[in-house]
C-alpha cells in the first residue's frame, strides 16, 4: 500500500464547493486550466473541488465502470510525452506492486510510464489545490467493468453470474442493467479485503476525501442473472455491512469518505451509516414535490450530510425546474421563502436554499453556476448516448460569478 496523503472530513466543516470533472475543463485535461480552476474556485471562497472517478473509463465514455479500479486516466494528461526516467519508475512499480503489473499487462507497453506522469501532474493540481485552500472530493465507482484488470488479476474475488445493476426507480421502469461483474464476498472476507483495502488506499492517496457511489450495496446489492434482458429479473442478496469500511480503517487509519446513499435506502443502509459515522447526501431535486418524510426536504437534513441541487447524474437545476411542473416548483418556491431566499433565477433560487441547508458541505455544479439548460447535463443513467461530453467553453468561469458565488458563501456562513 502506497503512503496516503493527510485527510480531511467532508462534512467536517461549514463549507461549500464545485461538482466539476476534469473532463469538462475546456481542454478536458489537467494542466493549466486545471491550475485555473483551483485558483478560481478559491477566488469564489470554495473550500472543495469535486471530480468524478479519475480512473480510465470505457468505451462510452463512463468513469464508472473502468477497466482498472486504480489507474489514472492517461488522457487527462497535458504533457503525455513528457519523459520518464527509470528510476521514476522503478519507485512508481515499487510503491504500486499490489495492482500496476496486473494494469500494464491490460494496457500494453507504456502503461507505468503514462501512470507516472499521471501522478506527477496530479500531484502538481493536488499541491497547488492546498496552497490556495482548496480541498479535492474524490469519486469511488462501486464495480469494475467486464473484463477489467482487476477481475482478470483476481478471478477469485469476482463473479460474472450474477451481474450488477439496480432495480426499477425512478430513473428506468426496468431497473439499469450495469453488467458488472459483482464481488464474492465470501472470497474478499478470507482475503482480508485486502483489494477493497488496497483501493481505498490508493484513493486517499489521490484525494482529501472519497465519495463511495452506490454505497448501499455495502448493506445489499441487487444481483441479476447473467443473461437476464433486464434488472427486473434481479434479487437483493446481503453484502458485507460494515466489515470492508472497518478493516481499511484498521489498517489505513482515518478515512474520509461521503457515502452515496440515493435510490432505495432501507434501515439497514440508515444503521450501516450511523455504525461508520460517515455523510450521505441530499440532493434538492428529489425534495420537490414531497411529503413530510421526504428526507431530500432542507428542513430534514442533518449537519453531518452533502447537499446537492442535483448530482452527475441529474438535469442541470435550469433543465429541472423548465420540467419539474407546477406543484415541485411552487414546493420548491415556498421552501425557499421559508429560508428567506427571494430569487428570480430558479437556478440561483436553487442554489442559494442549498447554500442555506444546515448540510455541513453543500455541492454547487458548473452548469448551475451558469445557468444551462438540459443541453449541458452530463449523464442520464438508463441511457448509453450522448453521455461525458459536457465541456465549459474558455473563459466562461469569469470574476464576476466567482464575486456572486463568495458573495452567496459568505451570505451562508459557509467561507473557509
Amino acid at each position: 500500500m502506497t503512503a496516503r496523503a493527510t485527510q480531511h472530513d467532508p462534512a467536517g466543516e461549514r463549507r461549500s464547493g464545485v461538482l466539476l470533472h476534469v473532463t469538462s475543463l475546456p481542454g478536458g485535461r489537467l494542466g493549466p486550466e486545471a491550475h485555473a480552476v483551483i485558483d478560481w474556485l478559491a477566488d469564489a471562497g470554495q473550500a472543495w473541488w469535486q471530480v468524478l472517478p479519475l480512473t480510465p473509463p470505457d468505451a462510452l465514455g463512463s468513469p464508472y465502470a473502468s477497466p482498472s479500479a486504480f489507474a489514472g486516466r492517461a488522457d487527462l494528461l497535458a504533457a503525455p510525452d513528457a519523459p520518464v526516467g527509470d528510476d521514476e519508475i522503478a519507485a512508481f512499480r515499487d510503491r504500486n506492486a499490489y495492482w500496476i503489473d496486473d494494469w500494464e499487462r491490460v494496457a500494453g507497453p507504456g502503461a507505468v510510464a503514462d501512470q507516472v506522469r499521471f501522478d506527477r501532474e496530479w500531484g502538481a493540481l493536488r499541491a497547488h489545490a492546498a496552497a490556495r485552500g482548496v480541498r479535492i472530493l474524490g469519486d469511488l465507482p462501486f464495480y469494475v467493468a467486464p473484463g477489467s484488470a482487476d477481475a482478470i488479476a483476481h478471478p477469485s474475488l469476482f463473479r460474472d453470474d450474477p451481474v450488477a445493476g439496480v432495480p426499477p426507480d425512478a430513473f428506468s421502469d426496468d431497473g439499469q442493467l450495469w453488467g458488472n461483474p459483482t464481488y464474492d464476498w465470501d472470497a474478499m472476507r478470507a482475503d482480508g479485503f485486502r483489494w477493497w483495502i488496497e483501493r481505498l488506499a490508493r484513493s486517499a492517496e489521490l484525494h482529501d476525501g472519497s465519495r463511495i457511489d452506490h454505497f448501499r450495496a455495502f448493506d445489499s446489492w441487487w444481483a441479476v442473472p447473467r443473461d437476464a434482458p433486464t434488472a427486473r429479473e434481479g434479487e437483493w442478496r446481503p453484502g458485507p455491512g460494515a466489515d470492508v469500511i472497518e478493516a481499511a480503517r484498521a489498517q489505513l487509519g482515518p478515512l474520509s469518505l461521503v457515502a452515496e446513499d440515493l435510490g432505495i435506502i432501507t434501515d439497514g443502509v440508515r444503521d450501516l451509516l450511523e455504525r461508520l459515522d460517515l455523510p450521505g447526501m441530499r440532493v434538492l431535486q428529489f425534495a420537490f414535490p414531497g411529503g413530510d418524510d421526504n428526507t431530500h426536504r432542507p428542513e430534514h437534513h442533518p449537519e453531518r450530510c452533502v447537499v446537492y441541487v442535483g448530482t452527475h447524474d441529474n438535469d442541470t437545476a435550469r433543465g429541472w425546474w423548465d420540467t419539474a411542473g407546477d406543484d415541485a416548483r411552487r414546493d420548491a418556491t415556498a421552501a425557499a421563502l421559508h429560508a428567506g431566499i427571494d430569487e428570480e433565477r430558479p437556478e440561483r433560487m436553487l442554489m442559494r436554499l442549498a447554500l442555506s441547508s444546515r448540510a455541513r458541505l453543500a455541492v454547487l455544479t458548473a452548469q448551475d453556476l451558469l445557468g444551462l439548460g438540459s443541453h449541458a447535463r452530463l449523464n442520464t443513467p438508463g441511457t448509453s448516448d450522448g453521455n461525458w461530453s459536457w465541456r465549459l467553453r474558455p473563459g466562461e468561469l469569469t470574476p464576476e460569478l466567482a464575486a456572486w458565488l463568495r458573495t452567496e458563501t459568505a451570505r451562508a456562513g459557509r467561507l473557509p
